[in-house]
């Protein structure tokens, strides 16, 4: 009976759909794996798909594929260690989340996940079948419990391998990010450990796909919750992790603990991995936005900065007569320290021109909302024939306060293709152009040092559409109006929790209509990096009619 076992582990990014790259990737990791003497390598949940597919893994002809290549690898890597992979299989009628373990030429073992998530960005329910509550696999002398990511959460599944034989448990994952995740998983992990006496290595794939972005952290757990080792969040890594049998039973060998990064970092590197993934994956090598020398727009250049180089991002202005000469300052300097291509794009004669249009029919009325919002459309029709003349995505630069109640002009100032900043409210918008100021990482392109200028960032935001506006103007101050914003949205509140929170009650009536108003507009939005558990898309699902409002 072996003393020693091996697993390399595939802390990798896989491409939905590209079924072909993804088995690349995964017969280079065999490889590696082989070359390392590994008895067993190991990649995340679905991997051979990609995560999270959604309704595509339905379709029987993509499925039928990816069941093909996993036997095409089950029979490329028949001479070597066995092989772990997640990703469906149909058999009886059914379809399943597996996890596939290949020896010999052949697939030998499938795990079908027992526990299928259905809440937040999670539809599994409507996608597989559960599998049977089932025990572990073997690989040589050693039998081994796969818990299928959400399996693992429930004490049941790993509770029937222990007592069915497992000596340890290889957990793999498709688990995206939300703000403190980390926590959450090792807590679970931690009583899976302590509940069945077993060590457990927890496997997560990294990477962006649409608007999660799976951070990877991949760590193995020794008898009461002792961490033996931890990957790097965000990074792909290949790591052979060894494991040596005892009187006990088996124990994960120490290794490195890779330390976690702070919530404001994390939260940053999330929001350029999901815009350089979702170009990446999607074909697009350059963006633009409409640079306004405010805030918003200043840290979604430097997400794009970061995410694809400086020589990637083209930076426009579009000014009005509304347009202050601070925000034409602030617009290019910003622009300029990161090292973008800036335009400069008057409006004032497409807005004539159209205000000329219109005349006729807007005769004997008095100029307002309407007039404002031409700028922000005008603004976007042309960034969009900059996009298509050039080919370069359109980036639209919307808070999460602003897109939570409205504060954006449809088919203006919210058009474009993606939204690094949609999850993220005003206030920590602030503090993140600050953080970046002051820190850089060797995962940004951009340039270090202070990119953000300081007054982009202490000065009051406006939307200058017309004379001497603030947004305070329409708004609540962005401290209390994200504040009620995290009760209503995050946490599901009632303006009943708003008035106990110290919030006045009829303002709070007045965000809930803005935001129950403002469906129609998220509706049609641009996706963007999901951050939190209460991020506009998958999370949160509401009607766009709806008269529903909070009574108390």
């Amino acid at each position: 009976m072996a003393d020693r076992f091996r697993i390399t582990l595939g802390q990798l990014n896989p491409t939905v759909g590209d079924i072909d790259g993804n088995a690349a990737k995964v017969f280079e990791l065999w490889q590696a794996g082989r070359d390392a003497g590994a008895d067993l390598v190991a990649l995340p949940e679905m991997f051979i798909t990609g995560y999270n597919a959604q309704d595509l893994v339905k379709k029987p002809v993509f499925h039928r594929t990816a069941m093909e290549a996993v036997t095409a690898l089950a029979e490329k890597c028949a001479d070597g260690p066995a092989l772990a992979i997640g990703g469906p299989w149909a058999e009886d009628g059914k379809l399943y989340n597996a996890y596939l373990i290949c020896r010999g030429g052949q697939i030998v073992s499938k795990v079908f996940k027992h526990e299928l998530p259905n809440e937040t960005v999670f539809d599994e329910v409507r996608i597989f079948d559960a599998g049977a509550l089932g025990g572990p696999y073997a690989v040589g002398n050693t039998r081994i419990g796969s818990p299928i990511c959400e399996d693992a959460w429930h004490l049941d599944v790993a509770e029937t391998l222990a007592e069915t034989g497992a000596e340890f448990l290889l957990v793999p994952n498709g688990s995206p990010y939300y703000r403190n995740k980390f926590e959450t998983r090792l807590n679970h992990m931690v009583a899976r450990v302590v509940e069945t006496g077993l060590p457990l290595i927890y496997l997560n794939m990294v990477g962006g796909q649409d608007d999660q972005v799976f951070d990877g952290g991949s760590f193995g757990l020794n008898a009461h919750g002792e961490i033996a080792f931890r990957l790097n969040v965000f990074d792909e890594e290949v790591y052979h992790v060894d494991l040596e049998r005892g009187a006990d039973g088996w124990r994960i060998l120490p290794g490195e603990e890779a330390p976690l990064p702070d919530d404001w970092e994390q939260d940053y590197r999330v929001m350029v991995t999901a815009l350089r993934d979702y170009c990446g994956k999607t074909g697009f090598g350059k963006v633009l936005l409409g640079m306004s020398g405010g805030i918003d727009s200043a840290l979604v250049a430097t997400i794009a900065a970061d995410a694809l180089g400086p020589e990637n991002v083209r930076c426009v202005m579009l000014p009005s007569e509304y347009t202050s000469s601070d925000s034409l300052e602030d617009a290019e300097a910003c622009a300029k320290a990161l090292g973008c291509r800036y335009d400069y794009v008057p409006i004032s004669g497409p807005r004539a021109a159209v205000t000329e249009a219109l005349a006729p029919l807007f005769e004997g009325t008095q100029p307002g909302l309407t007039e404002e919002n031409i700028q922000s459309r005008l603004r976007g029709l042309l960034l969009m024939a900059l996009s298509n003349k050039f080919g370069d995505m359109l980036l639209t630069t919307g808070n999460k306060s602003e897109v939570a109640v409205g504060y954006a002009t449809i088919y203006g100032d919210m058009s474009g293709g993606y939204n690094p900043i949609k999850d993220l409210y005003k206030t920590r918008v602030f503090e993140t152009c600050r953080w970046r100021n002051a820190n850089h990482r060797d995962w940004m392109m951009g340039p270090d040092g202070a990119v953000i200028p300081e007054r982009i960032i202490t000065k009051p935001p406006s939307a200058e559409l017309r004379e001497d506006q603030k947004d305070s103007d329409s708004l609540p101050d962005y401290p209390e109006l994200d504040a009620m914003l995290h009760i209503l949205v995050d946490e599901d509140g009632s303006i009943a929790d708003c008035v106990a929170a110290g919030f006045d009650a009829d303002v709070a009536r007045k965000v809930e209509k803005l935001i129950y108003i403002s469906e129609y507009k998220r509706f049609q939005s641009a996706p963007g990096a999901r951050l939190t558990k209460g991020a506009f898309w998958l999370d949160r699902r509401y009607p766009i009619v709806n008269r529903w409002r909070d009574p108390s």
